[in-house]
């Protein structure tokens, strides 16, 4: 399958991203790599260590437009 996404209007690919979710939701034989849980384990231990920094989103926009400047 070859789709021009370079091609599509925000609102195409933010639908299109849609339709995709709904169709990975309706999959109940999907079951995420073994190594989904070993990385979940790591965040929520670096969390419990204080060793995560969080951001609003306020403060994730504001570098996010410093990025595209």
């Amino acid at each position: 399958m070859d789709i021009a996404v370079e091609k599509m209007t925000v609102a195409e690919k933010l639908l299109a991203m849609e339709r995709l979710w709904n169709s990975l939701q309706a999959e109940e034989t999907f079951t995420p790599p073994d190594w989904h849980e070993q990385v979940l384990s790591e965040r929520l231990q670096a969390l419990r260590d204080g060793q995560v920094q969080f951001s609003t989103l306020e403060e994730v926009a504001e570098r996010l437009r410093g990025v595209r400047k």
